[in-house]
């Protein structure tokens, strides 16, 4: 599927049908997920691919109980770094430089002018910049399952301090901020699926100077 045709068929799935994603589409998507651009190139989160039917009926009273959750093929958990720590950025810029044939000399200012950005904010605004960083990179998964013709549904209406505890994210020092449905649509059951897209104007978007 082109970009223009996916952008207008994908739509935040309400019903799916419990069919199997390909493990090629999957992969795609993945893909679009972990190539993602970051800032400084820092991926500041983990991703938990959820398959497990007994660990989605668990989560899905923690998601207002939304049925996408237990009918999906693969359930997205997107959760960020809680805190930027020294041994986190200096094992990017380690594998930076090993992949790129540098030197530590050559990276040494910016893995110290980034600690020094990280120690002067608080924990709540290392979450919020890992947060920022992760919404890009779900937003490259969902134009790629648009592409690959599947559906998603991204949801934001989760209680995450139950989903961390379950998931027992804090001690990764990471927490919850998105989950993403992926399947096929029912169209059968999904009183979405025939709606019209509803975006504003171009001229209420951009403002070109």
């Amino acid at each position: 599927m082109n970009l223009q045709k996916a952008l207008r068929w994908r739509y935040a799935t309400k019903a799916m049908n419990g069919e199997t994603v390909p493990s090629e589409k999957l992969q795609k998507i993945l893909d679009a997920i972990r190539f993602a651009p970051t800032s400084a190139g820092l991926q500041p989160f983990v991703v938990f691919v959820i398959t497990d039917p007994k660990l989605k009926e668990k989560i899905r009273p923690i998601a207002n109980n939304q049925q996408q959750i237990v009918q999906s093929s693969h359930l997205l958990v997107f959760a960020p770094w809680s805190i930027y720590t020294t041994e986190r950025i200096t094992e990017t810029i380690d594998l930076n430089n090993a992949i790129r044939q540098l030197t530590e000399s050559q990276t040494a200012n910016l893995r110290e002018r980034l600690l020094k950005i990280f120690r002067e904010l608080s924990p709540e605004e290392h979450f919020y910049q890992a947060a920022k960083q992760t919404a890009i990179a779900m937003g490259f998964g969902l134009l790629a399952a648009a592409i690959e013709g599947v559906d998603a549904s991204p949801m934001e209406g989760f209680d995450s301090e139950k989903l961390d505890e379950l998931l027992e994210l804090r001690k990764l020092n990471l927490m919850s901020s998105t989950l993403v449905a992926l399947g096929y649509r029912n169209a059968d059951e999904d009183w979405l699926v025939n709606m019209k897209k509803v975006r504003r104007s171009e001229s209420a978007i951009f403002i070109h100077i």
